[in-house]
């Protein structure tokens, strides 16, 4: 077995493509995707219609503008014109203040505004209204009555790459760990040096964990490069134990090289291997939890991520990181992620052809 290993990684160094990738892919992921894909809305173009004029709805279009969120891009009392505005996608959100809007506020306690918001884009259209809907209330409201103090655990910024950056190691050892082994042994399927080993005596348990045994060692040292990445670029480090994460990672790199070794064996050329593989690969990201929510799922997806190793170990690492979870509450994941990794792998030794 041990002249295998050498072969693999052999095969790895004198492929000019595949050490490149190796090193750049995950320096680009977590230099670029935490910065592009970022749910946080900010520099929402706002117009704003003030029927009131009075100092009260001055002061509030003050307090928003100050706001990273909002840029005040239209200030009137034309509604034809604001509403043109944002038929020419030149606004995201109207905001009007109708007349009298201080006198009922000072009497009653009770004013309305109305805000109008460009739903096209749904999430910014929300968001927007809710964070000005926010601002507005938290500025009107009696400083007699009650005050709520909100505490953010585990995440008291709010910075939304601290909770992407752990899911994007995963998907990282997805690609590699995952793709590569696939490519691998189709390319020695075409080549024909497939049957050359195929006639030695070494059985097909050898040789798959043969093919495991390099991958494995490629994702933990990936795995090192996204924590030193994280840590220098976004000062983020892991509140829990890094010999939990990798122990995590050690099974969950037998899942996905599993799976490309099961997707390798029924593939009889490159085009094959990596259709099915990104095919995989893309419906097992969108139904972790890289993006979304599994409660914001519809019941049927919600079920589906039960057969996701993905959620598993991006639900681990991001307990691991940001909670400082133990092993006593992620066992279970664990567990399951092992379950995954024995069936993936049984099934990749039982169906790989070998003529003896």
């Amino acid at each position: 077995m041990l002249f295998l290993i050498q072969k693999e990684f052999k095969q790895i160094i004198r492929n000019k493509f595949l050490p490149r990738i190796i090193v750049l892919f995950p320096i680009l992921v977590i230099l670029i995707i935490p910065w592009v894909a970022n749910m946080e809305i900010k520099n929402v173009n706002l117009a704003v219609l003030d029927f009131d004029s009075t100092p009260t709805s001055k002061k509030l279009i003050e307090e928003i503008s100050a706001t990273s969120y909002f840029n005040v891009v239209f200030n009137s009392k034309n509604t034809h014109d604001s509403r043109e505005c944002l038929y020419l996608n030149q606004c995201d959100i109207i905001l009007e203040f109708p007349n009298g809007f201080e006198k009922d506020l000072m009497t009653t306690q009770k004013a309305h505004i109305g805000i109008y918001a460009n739903a096209i884009n749904s999430t910014k259209g929300t968001l927007g209204s809710s964070y000005l809907t926010q601002i507005i209330t938290q500025s009107t409201q009696s400083t007699n009555l009650l005050k709520v103090l909100s505490t953010y655990r585990f995440n008291p910024n709010l910075d939304y790459k601290r909770y992407m950056i752990p899911a994007l190691m995963v998907m990282v050892l997805t690609m590699i760990c995952g793709f590569l082994p696939a490519l691998n042994i189709v390319s020695e399927k075409e080549k024909g040096n497939i049957e050359q080993i195929n006639v030695t005596p070494i059985s097909k348990t050898a040789f798959i964990v043969a093919k495991i045994i390099p991958y494995w060692i490629i994702g933990l040292v990936v795995l090192s490069l996204c924590f030193m990445l994280a840590f220098l670029i976004y000062d983020l480090s892991p509140k829990g134990s890094f010999a939990l994460l990798y122990s995590f990672a050690v099974v969950y790199i037998v899942v996905v090289t599993g799976m490309g070794l099961v997707i390798s064996n029924y593939s009889e050329t490159m085009q094959q291997a990596m259709f099915v593989s990104y095919f995989f690969v893309l419906i097992l990201i969108l139904l972790s939890v890289l993006f979304t929510s599994i409660k914001s799922m519809p019941l049927w997806a919600e079920y589906l991520t039960y057969i996701n190793p993905l959620r598993y170990f991006i639900e681990s690492v991001r307990a691991i990181y940001l909670k400082s979870s133990g092993f006593e509450a992620l066992w279970q994941n664990l567990a399951i992620l092992f379950a995954f990794g024995v069936f993936l792998n049984l099934w990749a030794i039982l169906s790989y052809k070998k003529i003896n």
